[in-house]
């Protein structure tokens, strides 16, 4: 786990080494707008940033809101589709516009239109970092039969049996001025039999449930664009002064250096889970260079991530390092198979520790080498078998390697150029 000084450090460095120390004062002025910014390169995919409006909207304090992940705004009554589809939009590195029901801090509830934009790196062209904008709607209350609340609770959990049901629906829903009568489908009966409800009825009101739709004007729409554009713009800006420009849309330029797919954010988010320390490296890659580097294996070496990613992992050994050590790496990779050394290594002030290194070939869904994993652990004045948990240093390692093994065949897949 981080200590919290480590945590607020890697906070502060997501934004300040992207765009410069005066990218958060000059997000401030946009006060009107209730905005995040998140990094997918942190744990659990943290907000780093967040607004003064944003703040006032949902009744948190700003301690209480960076460092975490924005699932805290979810509440009972959320709607799952609408949450799944913010992931996939996450994992797709898309931007996404949706209607969604929110929780404040005191409990109650609001209908919030939720637009979801990517940044990304001009030099990498990989995600650094998700803006994230919500606009307070208007919230819809409509009546339905508790047999449709049945319904649209089952159908959730059988996709493949409601496609056809979810399209007839959407076709047969129609609201009146404001959500005061609608077409709702009698699910009882017949598929194809629709009656109006008018919810001023009294009788009309009996056996059902009071259900709420969310449903975003081209106002709120063209406003939470409009904040879109103006956090952008600053942070093209601002990234400017530290020479690593950005964009909102991806930029596949032949001259700049490919990291490799492990750029995907969903792939980084699903690695940064692993709380061990411990690199990713690319064998397809000239002088097989660190492509993703675990939050653990920064706070143990020194290193910052941008000193580490596009490196070869050289860059830990010192004058002492054992040469035999390097070479039964180099033969383990050259045969693609595991290997377990405990090695003299450096930390980025020079100072020594012994390093329990296991490393191991992680492949894709189709069984080529995809990538290899280092796992570190700090044995220095320990036993070579020494545990403080009960469970073995090997344990450890091998536990991490499987997580990131199935991390990588899950989210790479076959179709990967590996």
């Amino acid at each position: 786990m981080w200590s919290g000084s480590w945590k607020q450090k890697q906070l502060e460095e997501s934004l300040n080494k992207a765009y410069s120390d005066g990218i958060r004062e000059a997000l401030d002025q946009f006060n009107k707008y209730n905005f995040v910014i998140t990094d997918p390169f942190l744990m659990d995919h943290p907000i780093v940033y967040a607004s003064e409006g944003f703040l006032k909207m949902t009744g948190y304090s700003r301690e209480e809101v960076l460092g975490r992940n924005s699932r805290f705004l979810q509440g009972p009554d959320t709607d799952r589709r609408s949450v799944l589809e913010i992931r996939e939009a996450i994992r797709r590195e898309k931007s996404c516009q949706v209607s969604i029901l929110n929780y404040k801090k005191d409990g109650t509830s609001f209908c919030n239109f939720f637009h979801l934009a990517p940044v990304f790196s001009k030099d990498e062209g990989r995600v650094i970092h998700f803006i994230g904008v919500q606009t307070p709607i208007q919230k819809c209350s409509r009546l339905c039969t508790s047999t449709d609340v049945e319904n649209d609770t089952r159908k959730q959990h059988e996709p493949s049996a409601s496609a056809n049901i979810n399209a007839n629906a959407s076709n047969h829903l129609i609201y009146f001025g404001s959500c005061r009568r609608e077409l709702c489908r009698d699910f009882s009966g017949d598929l194809g039999h629709i009656r109006l409800h008018n919810s001023f009825t009294e009788d009309d009101q009996k056996g059902r449930v009071l259900k709420h739709a969310c449903e975003a004007k081209e106002s709120d729409k063209q406003k939470a664009l409009a904040a879109i554009s103006c956090v952008m713009s600053e942070l093209a800006h601002f990234s400017k002064y530290t020479g690593k420009s950005v964009s909102d849309t991806r930029c596949d330029s032949a001259d700049r250096v490919r990291v490799s797919p492990i750029c995907s954010s969903s792939l980084t988010i699903a690695l940064n889970r692993i709380q061990q320390s411990f690199v990713l490296v690319d064998p397809h890659l000239p002088d097989m260079p660190i492509v993703h580097a675990s939050n653990s294996f920064l706070q143990l070496t020194g290193y910052s991530r941008d000193e580490v990613l596009g490196n070869n992992c050289r860059i830990l050994q010192g004058q002492d390092t054992n040469q035999e050590d390097i070479s039964k790496i180099r033969q383990s990779i050259e045969a693609e198979q595991p290997c377990t050394v405990r090695i003299l290594n450096y930390r980025k002030d020079g100072n020594p520790f012994w390093n329990l290194l296991h490393t191991a070939p992680v492949r894709n869904a189709s069984g080529k080498v995809a990538f290899y994993v280092g796992v570190q652990l700090d044995v220095t004045g320990m036993e070579y078998n020494h545990s403080d948990t009960g469970m073995t240093s090997q344990m450890k390692q091998l536990g991490a390697v499987g997580a990131v093994r199935v991390a990588v065949r899950s989210l790479l897949g076959a179709g990967s150029s590996r």
